[in-house]
């Protein structure tokens, strides 16, 4: 199981693949350190549906260089409508994301900070929007070993090396 949900992350995570490093698996969450640019993140991958041109991913990195720590990114499962909101749920905590049309992000570090701190207690992370169509979608991630990988990231960047 740890062995698939390596191939699974590291398949999911943009970039040569000499340039980054595992810093460990916890349950369906990874951690990676990147050299160029130099970052560390924890990242997990939904159940695979929706477009198959990209991989959805749900993220928490560090920038060391930014001084840019615990950045929120998704990668949704599917386009979304330009006016259509991203929710970004832990459990039953809401945040509105700021969105592109298959990306999204915290609005500020304050919104990073208190979703990772309900990344941390919380059981699963779900996050919803609508395709150009207007068909709502939700993509849907457990946070077991959320934390750890969090953690692990935010190490791997600590000290550099």
């Amino acid at each position: 199981m740890k062995r698939a949900a390596a191939l699974i992350l590291a398949g999911a995570l943009a970039g040569p693949a000499a340039a980054r490093e595992s810093l460990g698996i916890y349950h369906g969450w990874g951690a990676f350190r990147d050299m160029t640019p130099y970052r560390c993140y924890a990242i997990a991958q939904p159940p695979q549906r929706g477009d198959r041109r990209w991989r959805p991913f749900a993220s928490v990195s560090t920038w060391p260089a930014q001084r840019i720590r615990g950045q929120i990114h998704v990668r949704l499962s599917r386009e979304r409508r330009g006016d259509a909101p991203v929710t970004l749920k832990v459990d039953d905590q809401a945040f509105p994301m700021v969105a592109g049309p298959v990306n999204a992000w915290a609005p500020n570090a304050r919104v990073d900070a208190a979703i990772v701190a309900a990344m941390r207690s919380g059981q699963r992370l779900t996050v919803t929007s609508a395709t150009p169509g207007g068909a709502p979608f939700t993509d849907r991630y457990q946070l077991k070993g959320a934390a750890s990988a969090i953690d692990a990231a935010a190490l791997g960047c600590a000290r550099r090396g």
